[in-house]
C-alpha cells in the first residue's frame, strides 16, 4: 500500500526523498541549521525544488556549508561564485550568505549556539500543527514575524516572514506535514 504524502512534494522522486527523510525533523546540529538558512535565503523569491536541485553545488561551492569558512570569505570568493552556473548567481545573496555566516557566529556568542536562540522561540518545542491539506498552511506566523524581525535586527539578510517560516519547518520547529501524511506522526513519535 503507497504511504499517504504531502501534496506539494508528489510526482518529483527528489522532492519527495526530501519530504520523506528531511523535512519536518527536528534539527539541532549547527552545521546543518546553517545549511538550511543559506539555501533558504537563496529559495527567497523562487521555488524550494530549484534550490533542492542545486543543493549539491552549492554544497560544492559553499566550503560544505561551513559557516566558520564562509564568514572569512574574500572579493575573490565572492567573484568565483558569481560566475559559477551550478549555484544562484545573485550578488546581494551571495553578500548575505557571507554576512549571515558572521552573525551566525555572533549568536553563538551570545547563545553559546544558534540551536539555542532559534529554539528558544518555540521553548524547545515544536510546534503541531493540524493541516489536511498543505495549501491551507499559512506563509508566515506571529513566531516567524519576531524571528525575521530579530535576525534583521542582528544583521541578517533575506530572512523575510516567509523565507524564516520555511526555514521553521524545514528545521521542524513546526511540523506542517499534512494529518494523514506518513511523516505527520512517525515525526510527533520521534521527538
Amino acid at each position: 500500500m503507497k504511504k499517504h504524502k504531502c501534496g506539494w512534494c508528489l510526482g518529483d522522486s527528489l522532492y519527495e526523498a526530501y519530504h520523506d527523510n528531511e523535512w519536518g525533523v527536528p534539527l539541532h546540529d549547527e552545521q546543518l541549521l546553517f545549511e538550511f538558512l543559506l539555501l533558504e535565503t537563496f529559495q527567497a523569491g523562487l521555488s524550494w525544488i530549484t534550490i533542492l536541485r542545486k543543493r549539491e553545488n552549492f554544497r560544492l561551492a559553499f566550503d560544505n556549508f561551513d559557516y566558520k569558512i564562509i564568514a572569512g570569505y574574500s572579493e575573490t570568493k565572492k567573484e568565483q561564485l558569481l560566475q559559477d552556473s551550478g549555484i544562484i548567481r545573485n550578488k546581494l545573496k551571495v553578500n548575505s550568505a557571507i554576512t549571515n555566516a558572521q552573525n551566525f557566529i555572533k549568536i553563538q556568542e551570545e547563545f553559546g549556539s544558534f540551536d539555542s536562540y532559534i529554539w528558544g522561540f518555540v521553548n524547545r518545542k515544536p510546534i503541531v500543527n493540524t493541516w489536511s491539506n498543505y495549501k491551507d498552511c499559512p506563509a508566515n506566523t506571529p513566531i516567524s514575524d519576531s524571528i525575521s524581525k530579530d535576525l534583521k535586527k542582528r544583521g541578517f539578510k533575506f530572512v523575510g516572514s516567509t523565507v524564516v517560516y520555511a526555514f521553521m519547518q524545514a528545521i521542524g520547529m513546526v511540523n506542517d506535514h499534512e494529518t494523514a501524511c506518513h511523516r505527520y506522526k512517525k515525526i510527533q513519535d520521534d521527538y
